[in-house]
This record gives C-alpha cells, structure tokens and sequence, in this order.
C-alpha cells in the first residue's frame, strides 16, 4: 500500500474521525502489528495542533496467556496504576482513537466463563471513570489489517497479498481511497444528517421487521427519541465521527419493550470467538431463548451478563446495498461487518438518543427508558428482502425499507 494512500488516512482519523483540536490530548490504542501505521496517526494528531498523544499497546497473544495463567481474584483487581490512568483520561477528557487489528480466532480456547466472570468485577469498577468521560470527549474506532485477520478474511492469499487486499478493503470501506477524503465525509455526513432528520420527522411509536429468514419483530422506540447518525457532538459542542466507517441512521429503543424472534445474517466476532447462524427470541422485552449453529454457549453467557444484557439498547438502519455489503467481503469484525446492513445491538444504550439528556442524570435517562447493561453487542440482522414499517404515534403506518434498503 502506498504511504501516500495511508497518510491520508491517518489524516483522516485525526481530522475527522477525532477532529483533534489545539492543546488536546489523544489517546491511542493500537496493536503491537501496527509500529509504522501508528507512528503516521501520531504525526497527524500532533499536525492537527495535539499537546500530547499517548499510545497504549496491545498484543492479543499475551492477553490470552495472561488470561489463562492469572487467577480470577487478580483478573478482577484494577491495579493502581491502571486506576490512576482512568483518573487522568477523566480529568483531561481526552481524544481517544482505538485502531482495530486483532484476530478474530485469537482468543479462542479461553475460558470464557471464567472471563466473564472477570468482566462482571471489573465494569463496576470502570463504570464512574466512563461516566464521567460520557458525551465530554471525542472518540474514534478505526481499523488496520493484521496479519492473522488478514489471512482469515482473504485465505487464499499469501500473508503479504492478503494484508495488501486487507487494507484496499479498509481505505475502500472508510472512504479514505478517493483524492479527498476529508471532502468525502462532509458529503456523507450530510447524507446521514438528512436521513436522520426525515425519520425523527415521524414521530414514531415503533418498528416492524419482517424478512423470510423468519425474523419477525416488534421495537417500541423511546417516548422522546431521535435518531442521529454519522457525526456527532460533545457536550461543548465538539465535532467527531466515533466510527469509521460507518453507514448506519441508529436510536436506542425502550427497554423490555421487545416482541417476536429475529436471525442473523452474518457472524458476530465476540470475546476473540464467533458466533454463528444464531437467533434470539424476545418476550416481555427480553431474550428468553437463545441459539446458534455455532458458538450459542457463548451467545447464551453473552445475554445473561447482567440484567440488560438480554435487552436491546440499539436499532440500526444500513442499506443492503451498502459499500461494504456491496465489496462481498466478510470482515468478520463488527466494526465493518455491522455496516454492511441493519442491525441490532444487545445491551447498553446511548442516552444521546434522548431528546434533552444533557439536563438529565444517567438514572433519569435510565427510567425514561435506555437500557443499562455492562456489554453493548451489534450483530447484524439486514437481508435483501428486509421489511421495515414504522407506526407513528398517531397509528400510521410508514414503509422504511423495503427490499432490505431505504424506501425514501
């Protein structure tokens, strides 16, 4: 890949994705796959007028090691030093910019009961620090092409061939292989605004998705929801894009406010494992039945990790024929793949998706009907003969997809 190509993605992620500003700080999660990449990212945050840009390395091998040689009781410990970190993100309400590169097989053979159990000690411990970061600092999830994800989404390739048809995919589907890219997100942004916009137009009460896979469902939305899209904004009004790329128009739905059976149309990537061919049923709200071809002991731990794990605190609306669908590539990453049509998410929800939320505390939003949870899972439900109707609250019925893309 030319370095010319990947400058301007790494500018991109600066400028648009985290939309550094002068005198901020920025922090930077990446794998250890990714030196030369990193270091280009680095530069552009610094350009873009950063005061400081910190970069945490990961290395997935050396999780999965430690996952199985540290026992549980220090597994579920934050140590001080970690704490203190949390502290000072806090404070600064810093920029943080994840790059995504890790393996979609690596962690299997952990055990997951055992790290779930880990996961359930830890977030209460987490919770105030991502409170308080909340709607107060830009962020942005990116992706670059390790090799072993490389290998798993083109195996027939060579390491070198297969990493090079990786990062065409990633420019490709971030928008970031055109002669400007910067000028390509303004005009998508825009797309999605608008989209956005029209649907909160409706005033609607709630869903109906219907496809011959046999997902049939019913989502309440919230009594003062909005659906939003693209960009979005910190409470200082702050512009950023958290994802690139991204596609999708999404709202929060009610909590327990869910009816009927939905399946999936493409693998979900979870806990460095896959869930496969998998549905979920809801009932009063909730999953009440959980099952997959492949993976359904992991789908089934996923919706019981606490009480709002089994509700969905996302709805999504992506073209069937979106770019990424329309590449054929199976990223197996939920980044990419959740942007290749609808989808779902089980668990957390945004509280941004509520009209006048900046004036309200997390339990007020939480009564109002956003669902709390520690886990927030997209998995993706859209298939090419998708049915959306939407019901307003004075009982229209308004067609919002048809034949799985936009029906306005």
């Amino acid at each position: 890949m030319r370095k010319t190509q990947l400058q301007k993605y790494a500018k991109l992620l600066a400028r648009v994705g985290l939309n550094v500003k002068k005198g901020q700080t920025v922090f930077i999660a990446a794998a250890l796959d990714q030196p030369d990449f990193v270091t280009m990212v680095v530069e552009e945050c610094y350009k873009a007028g950063a005061s400081e840009v910190y970069v945490e390395w990961s290395h997935q091998p050396c999780e999965k090691i430690g996952s199985k040689y540290r026992t549980l009781e220090s597994l579920s410990k934050m140590s001080p030093w970690v704490k203190a970190k949390w502290e000072f993100k806090a404070k600064n309400y810093s920029s943080r910019l994840w790059i995504e590169s890790e393996d979609p097989d690596g962690m299997n053979g952990v055990d997951q009961e055992k790290m779930s159990k880990v996961r359930q000690a830890i977030y209460p411990q987490i919770k105030p620090f991502r409170q308080a970061l909340e709607n107060r600092h830009q962020w942005c999830i990116a992706a670059a092409p390790g090799k072993a994800w490389a290998k798993k989404v083109f195996p027939e390739l060579s390491e070198s061939k297969a990493v090079e048809a990786m990062w065409k995919a990633i420019l490709h589907a971030s928008r970031a292989d055109c002669k400007n890219p910067v000028k390509a997100w303004k005009e998508h942004n825009a797309d999605l605004l608008a989209r956005s916009e029209y649907l909160n137009s409706l005033n609607l009460k709630y869903l109906e998705y219907k496809s011959a896979n046999g997902t049939d469902l019913r989502v309440e939305l919230l009594e003062d929801g909005i659906f939003t899209g693209g960009r979005e904004k910190t409470l200082k009004g702050k512009i950023f894009n958290p994802n690139i790329p991204t596609e999708e128009v999404f709202t929060t739905p009610k909590a327990g406010a869910v009816e009927g059976i939905v399946y999936s149309t493409k693998p979900l990537s979870y806990m460095g494992e896959l869930i496969d061919n998998f549905s979920l049923r809801f009932e009063n709200g909730k999953v009440v039945e959980a099952k997959a071809e492949q993976g359904e002991a992991l789908l089934q731990k996923m919706v019981s990790m606490d009480e709002g794990a089994g509700k969905l605190g996302e709805v999504a609306l992506i073209p069937y024929d979106s770019p990424i669908n329309e590449s054929g590539i199976l990223f197996y990453n939920t980044l990419f793949d959740e942007n290749a049509s609808c989808h779902f998410a089980v668990g957390h929800g945004f509280n941004e998706c509520l009209k006048g939320f900046e004036k309200l505390s997390d339990e007020e939003c939480k009564a109002r009907g956003v669902n709390d949870s520690m886990i927030h899972v997209d998995f993706m439900i859209g298939s090419r003969d998708m049915s959306i109707v939407g019901v307003t609250k004075d009982d229209k019925r308004v067609q919002i997809f048809e034949n799985g893309t936009w029906a306005f």
